[in-house]
């Protein structure tokens, strides 16, 4: 067939393109438009074999063969096929396991299949020698691409460049039509500062109990007013009053408001109720929700089917998956479709609470995007969090706007 296909190596490209603009080969050091990274493999591998494009295979890594964002946003993408392999986490390291498996697999079959008459190999891994001869002895012609080293040398198994019917090198001015180094403040990254709205949920007032609480301990334990610790975060959100339950973190080993009754001591281990992707865990201590709030409808209540492959739609072709944004996308469809716009004004009341039953919701759409990621068992609290100041960030605007609309 005269056509051809290009199969990538997405850890050899994005790796070495990494090594080449930001001088290691961390992808965390690079953003890429893979849009126009797809667009440009596509041109070039047209223009060097002069032949149409039959497809791209994009080979990579992902924890449990989880697609990432970014594999979500490829596979929908036209001529476009992603194989994953695993990625796995070894002396502090990442590394592919299966790829070029997968790779030699599809390589042979489609040269066996007489599926094409040119491929495209961007890879360096020289495991795929025996693919290579294979193909040829079928009567492909394989081209050999390479990424500018960083240092001028190889960065592809000399075997298997000598056994390439053409080679070519993708140097760094084509590589910059799609990839970028991200820049950085100085020679060593400082952490990332936690936004805003993420402190001032974590500093947000306890109830009166949890701040008398607080105010019988020893000075010398160092427990400060929460109004404190959001003036040292130099949060300028709004504080609310003391209102409902804080979060878990506010409330281990504080006393919990008692209906109608003296505040009973809490054990120390006690938290609220935490939602996961298995369902609720009630915890010691847990305060009951008012009917009104917890009925309030789910975002799976108030979806119809046309929405939902909607919703699917945009989350694989535009929603990046930083928790922050996960927050926002889905609180927005949640504002949009409530009927009722008085659980949006009774929600409001509530910070920095979510309901259960919405809360865990939120967590398991997150999980879509790989967030919430175990280790050790345990879940990633600052992404918890930035989710839910995400989720808080849209709400607070509808409100806003409904008490300016009533002179409140």
């Amino acid at each position: 067939m005269d056509r051809c296909i290009v199969l990538v190596d997405a850890g050899y490209l994005l790796g070495a393109a990494a090594s080449l603009l930001a001088g290691e080969p961390s992808r965390s050091r690079i953003t890429v438009d893979h849009t126009a990274l797809i667009q440009a493999l596509r041109e070039r591998a047209e223009a060097e074999t002069e032949r149409p494009l039959l497809r791209i295979y994009w080979f990579d890594g992902a924890p449990d063969r989880v697609p990432q964002p970014e594999h979500r946003r490829l596979r929908v993408m036209p001529r476009v096929t992603v194989r994953l392999g695993a990625l796995t986490r070894s002396d502090g390291r990442w590394a592919q396991k299966g790829v070029d498996a997968a790779m030699h697999a599809e390589l042979t079959e489609l040269a066996r299949n007489r599926a094409c008459s040119d491929i495209v190999l961007v890879t360096g891994d020289g495991d795929l020698l025996p693919g290579m001869m294979a193909a040829k002895e079928h009567g492909v012609a394989v081209h050999l691409w390479a990424v500018q080293a960083a240092d001028g040398d190889y960065n592809q198994s000399e075997d298997l460049v000598a056994e390439a019917d053409e080679r070519r090198v993708l140097d760094r001015t084509w590589i910059t039509q799609a990839v970028r180094a991200k820049e950085l403040t100085g020679v060593c990254a400082p952490p990332p500062a936690p936004r805003p709205e993420i402190a001032a949920i974590l500093s947000a007032p306890l109830p009166e109990s949890a701040l008398a609480a607080a105010s019988e301990r020893p000075a010398e334990q160092g427990v400060r007013p929460p109004a404190a610790a959001a003036a040292e975060n130099g949060v300028q959100e709004r504080v609310p009053a003391p209102k409902g339950v804080p979060t878990p973190k506010d409330l281990a080993g504080l006393r919990a408001p008692g209906a109608g009754a003296q505040p009973a001591q809490q054990p120390a281990s006690a938290t609220l109720r935490w939602s996961s992707d298995k369902g609720w865990v009630d915890r010691p201590g847990t305060v009951a929700e008012p009917p009104e709030v917890a009925s309030m409808p789910t975002l799976a209540q108030l979806t119809t089917a046309e929405q939902r492959w909607a919703d699917r739609e945009e989350d694989i072709t535009t929603v990046g998956g930083d928790p922050y944004e996960v927050g926002q996308v889905f609180a927005r469809r949640w504002i949009s479709r409530l009927g009722d716009q008085g659980h949006l004004q009774r929600l409001s009341t509530m910070y920095p609470r979510i309901p259960h039953r919405i809360d865990g919701e939120l967590l398991r759409y997150a999980a879509r995007f790989g967030l919430l990621a175990h280790k050790d068992d345990q879940i990633d609290e600052h992404d918890r969090y930035a989710i839910r100041a995400g989720f808080w960030r849209e709400v607070d605007v509808p409100a806003a706007a409904e008490h300016a609309g009533t002179g409140e």
